[in-house]
C-alpha cells in the first residue's frame, strides 16, 4: 500500500528539483515505488574530489535529497518537513559511473521521521549508508 500522501512520481521529483543543487550535481530520479524513492549521481567532474573519488558530501547530498523528498511526499498537504540530523558511513569509493540511492522509511511519525538510503556503485557494491531524521512541521 502506497505511502505518499501527495501525488509523486519521476517527473514531479525533477521538476521540483529545477535550478537547485541536485539538478547542479547531475541527480536524476529514477523510480518511485509504493513506499520508496530511486535516484542517482553521477561520478564525474561536478562530484569528486581531488583525489579522483566521489566526494563523500555529493553522497550525503543524494542522500538528503531522497530522504526529504521521501518525507515530504508522505506527510499531509498542511505539514512539511525538515532536517535534524544526517548521518554517513562511507563504506567503498566510486571513482566512475553513477551511484545510485534507494530511500524508504524506518519511522513515520506525527513530529519526526527516520529515512534510511542505501546508495551503491553501478557494479552493485555499497558505497554509502545514511540515515536522516527529519522534524515534522505544520505549514
Amino acid at each position: 500500500m502506497p505511502i505518499w500522501k501527495k501525488p509523486i512520481s519521476v517527473e514531479l521529483l525533477t521538476a521540483a528539483h529545477k535550478d537547485t543543487s541536485p539538478e547542479h550535481l547531475g541527480i536524476e530520479f529514477l523510480e518511485v515505488g509504493d513506499d520508496f524513492i530511486r535516484a542517482r549521481v553521477p561520478v564525474d567532474k561536478r562530484t569528486r574530489q581531488p583525489y579522483g573519488l566521489l566526494h563523500g558530501g555529493v553522497s550525503v547530498v543524494l542522500a538528503e535529497t531522497l530522504g526529504s523528498c521521501g518525507g515530504m511526499y508522505s506527510c499531509p498537504e498542511d505539514q512539511y518537513v525538515v532536517g535534524l540530523d544526517i548521518n554517513a558511513n562511507h563504506l567503498r569509493s566510486a571513482t566512475q559511473g553513477w551511484v545510485t540511492g534507494i530511500t524508504r522509511p524506518i519511522h513515520i511519525g506525527r513530529s519526526t521521521q527516520v529515512w534510511q538510503i542505501d546508495m551503491h556503485n553501478d557494479k552493485g557494491e555499497a558505497t554509502c549508508v545514511s540515515r536522516l531524521t527529519l522534524a515534522v512541521l505544520k505549514r
